[in-house]
């Protein structure tokens, strides 16, 4: 007779099906605990080593640790291990059993997604508030329940719900986000939302990139656009921090509410002394930057005593903010033009003091072994930034930028028609910022298979970098064409059609510097663009009509040509910006075409298998070459059964190409089997095998 292993049984925590488990019974009679966070780690130790006897043995792992694993791994190969046991004595009652245990499965998650009170139906009930009428629509795809679990879900008293509310505290614990922990990114599995005061502090920043914008276009000069760059670091860098802050630590609490709020009070007297800041403003200038910056400096030095597994890497960064800080200090006492070493200096160590920090602690085994061993012990927990959060608040900035050089266009008119020169100088720089914009949100975003963060540590930093500049140059470019819009230098273009606010700002020359701000601008940002689409890995599509080198050759190329176009003096205001806005439409249509595919019109309905209905190659891996085959098949049979369309032969169809295990593909394929113009969900098999990849600090 087979000797069955013994059933390890704990009757004292029982697991819910869906959630991690907490707590099991090892094989070796060792009770194994574990830990969400570091912190939990420590305390669940103290804890349990006061409560439990001495006959009690028991182990605390970190979720996701190599411990972790291994303990998992162990007792799994136990009941593995018990279950053909079972199997062989049992045999036709064993297999009976299992049969009846995935039909319950399969019918309780159906009973799920079929009532008023779905997974995907709670997070919004959560939100919006509950309601009887809403459903939801399509083929959402639960994740694998238990009954007992979707009990839980569909037996939720929204009634008592109501009686839930949170309270918000005036101080709560900093809970950390997301960190790294031995080369492995850890992140809630909460989604991160950009907080309303995130937006409450864009809207400080509209009014600053006006006043820095205004002041540059307004004398363009070498020491104007020097003072401009200095001023926009400055707040560019209280707004990075800011950001950072708040993507590391969750707080939501009052207390973080009036520490942003002061913040923002030194931000907003940073702006108040920026345009006289050359001359006698400076000092206060830089005092309330500096307010801001060692704020923060107390606050992460602070924190590293509330979360001490983190400790070297947050004093790290208080460090970074402190050492730049001496500089900006002696920079007031120092004149001009020795005072632009110190202030160019403390920049440099602003801007580039965390990655420094980082780079040192990945390269220190290069000097000593040692060394490296000493920093891994000592940044062995590093907090990471949420990539969604990050790129959404980047973007956020973005659009203020572009919203920013549209309202720079406005003026004011007193002509009887007004279709004149002025306003078709601002509907080209209309249509220039929407080419922009269309460039930065969709051409350069469209089939990204990896983000620059999530790509590498060199794409991350490069594409965190470069950033600046791209929108600095933008700036600048659009202050000089609200001057160049209200220029009277050009036929059709009368000083008296303009109201006298802005006949004050209507010249009827252009200076070489306004020509250098508006080109040299529009130039650098152009080129930038190019280098952020350069840091992403996109997708490839067969049989397109230009590659993203060629394009990307073409955009470098115009930025050079715009660089130098200020050398062409004849050029009047309309002519100049006319020139300009051709060369950026040239460039966004270049890009649209390239993306399309040799042999596909322009014009026309989607036709089944295309890249446009979302069907692509099956790319599978060779591990599952029988699953591919039958996928093949498939494909091929859904091809041979759709209408004809007419189509000259040898023309090759555009189609996207991604790998996915076999089994997903059958999966989704069987979901939409019967129905006409079933589609495979590319965007949910993407969520079913998708990882979380980081480098650190982003």
């Amino acid at each position: 007779m087979s000797m069955i292993p013994a059933p390890i049984v704990d009757s004292h925590h029982t697991h819910i099906p869906g959630q991690p488990r907490r707590h099991w019974l090892h094989p070796n009679g060792r009770h194994v605990h574990i830990a969400r966070s570091p912190e939990e780690l420590e305390q669940l130790r103290k804890k349990l080593s006061a409560e439990s006897g001495p006959d009690v043995d028991f182990d605390v792992h970190l979720h996701g640790s190599p411990e972790h694993l291994e303990a998992l791994r162990e007792t799994h190969g136990h009941h593995e291990r018990r279950r053909d046991e079972l199997r062989k004595k049992d045999g036709d009652a064993y297999d009976e059993f299992e049969n009846v245990r995935t039909e319950l499965d399969a019918l309780a998650a159906e009973l799920h997604n079929i009532t008023d009170h779905g997974v995907a139906l709670d997070a919004n009930f959560s939100k919006y508030g509950y309601s009887a009428r809403l459903r939801t629509k399509g083929d959402a795809t639960p994740p694998a329940a238990g009954p007992a679990q979707s009990a839980h879900s569909s037996e939720r008293d929204w009634d008592a719900e109501r009686q839930r509310g949170t309270v918000v505290n005036f101080y709560q614990t900093p809970v950390v986000r997301q960190y790294f922990h031995k080369g492995l990114l850890w992140r809630a599995s909460s989604s991160e939302e950009v907080a309303s005061f995130e937006l409450f502090v864009d809207l400080l920043y509209v009014g600053i990139i006006a006043v820095i914008g205004d002041t540059a276009s307004e004398h363009p000069t070498g020491g104007t656009l020097l003072d401009f760059v200095i001023a926009f670091i400055l707040s560019w860098k209280i707004w990075s921090d800011l950001t950072l802050i708040t993507s590391w630590f969750e707080t939501n609490d009052i207390f973080q509410r009036f520490c942003v709020l002061f913040v923002m009070a030194c931000l907003f007297g940073l702006t108040t002394n920026i345009v006289d800041a050359p001359k006698h403003t400076y000092a206060q200038m830089i005092a309330f930057y500096l307010a801001a910056r060692l704020f923060e400096a107390v606050y992460f030095v602070w924190i590293s005593f509330i979360i001490p597994m983190m400790r070297a890497a947050i004093l790290g960064n208080a460090l970074a903010i402190v050492v730049p800080s001496a500089l900006w200090i002696a920079s007031i006492h120092v004149e001009e033009p020795q005072r632009q070493a110190l202030i160019w200096i403390a920049i440099v160590l602003d801007l580039f003091g965390q990655s420094t920090l980082i780079i040192f602690v990945r390269g220190s085994k290069i000097f000593s072994k040692k060394l490296g061993k000493r920093m891994e012990e000592l940044f062995d927990f590093y907090p990471a930034v949420n990539i969604e959060h990050k790129t959404e608040r980047t973007n956020a900035f973005v659009t203020l930028v572009f919203g920013y050089s549209v309202v720079a266009l406005l003026y004011q008119n007193r002509a009887s028609l007004g279709l004149n020169a002025f306003f078709g100088k601002a509907i080209l720089g209309l249509v220039q910022a929407f080419a922009f914009n269309w460039l930065y949100f969709e051409i350069d975003s469209f089939n990204l298979f990896q983000h620059a963060i999530r790509r590498s540590f060199i794409s991350s930093m490069l594409w965190l970098i470069i950033h600046l500049p791209f929108i600095m140059s933008y700036i600048l470019s659009a202050s000089a064409l609200s001057r160049l819009v209200v220029a009277h230098d050009c036929a059709d273009a009368a000083e008296e059609d303009l109201t006298e606010l802005y006949q004050v700002k209507s010249e009827d020359h252009l200076s070489d510097g306004l020509r250098w701000f508006y080109c040299a601008g529009l130039s650098i940002a152009l080129a930038s663009m190019g280098i952020i689409s350069l840091t992403h890995l996109h997708k490839k599509i067969p049989h397109a009509r230009l590659s993203k080198t060629l394009r990307l050759a073409i955009r470098f190329a115009v930025a050079l040509t715009l660089l130098f176009l200020p050398l062409a003096h004849s050029l009047n205001s309309l002519q100049l910006i006319s020139t300009t806005t051709g060369m950026v439409l040239f460039v966004l249509f270049t890009d649209l075409y390239g993306v399309s595919c040799v042999g596909e019109g322009f014009v026309g309905h989607r036709v089944k298998g295309s890249s446009r209905d979302g069907l692509g190659s099956d790319g599978l891996g060779s591990d599952e070459e029988k699953a591919q085959a039958q996928a093949q098949r498939d494909t091929k049979a859904d091809d041979e059964t759709a209408p004809k369309k007419k189509k000259s032969r040898g023309t090759p169809r555009c189609v996207y190409e991604a790998e996915c295990p076999a089994r997903l593909l059958k999966s989704h394929r069987e979901a939409g089997a019967g129905k006409e113009g079933a589609q495979v969900k590319v965007e949910e098999m993407a969520r079913e095998i998708g990882g979380e990849k980081g480098v650190y600090g982003v």
